[in-house]
């Protein structure tokens, strides 16, 4: 095997693929909930000194309830997904 292969594009050893099923939602909480708080607190308190300081906690907080919440809810949204979509 390609020694540069079990290395990510950062230079960080890659988790065994037994952690993807963690790994895929703890990103996709993240990632998500950076941008619908950053919208919504926007929306709510506008640019500017008041969404630095607000934004940061209204991120964490939603991360904290997401990322919990998508452990819990992937493996139904796979099971739907596979009643929807024809396998390849």
């Amino acid at each position: 095997m390609n020694p540069s292969s079990s290395r990510s594009p950062f230079g960080f050893r890659k988790l065994p693929a037994r952690y993807a099923g963690i790994v895929m939602p703890f990103l996709l909480s993240v990632l998500m909930t950076c941008v619908v708080s950053l919208i919504s607190t926007l929306k709510g308190v506008g640019a500017g000194p008041a969404f630095i300081q607000v934004w940061p906690m209204a991120w964490a907080l939603s991360w904290l309830v997401a990322f919990p919440v998508l452990l819990l809810v992937l493996p139904v949204v796979r099971r739907l997904t596979a009643l929807m979509v024809r396998t390849a």
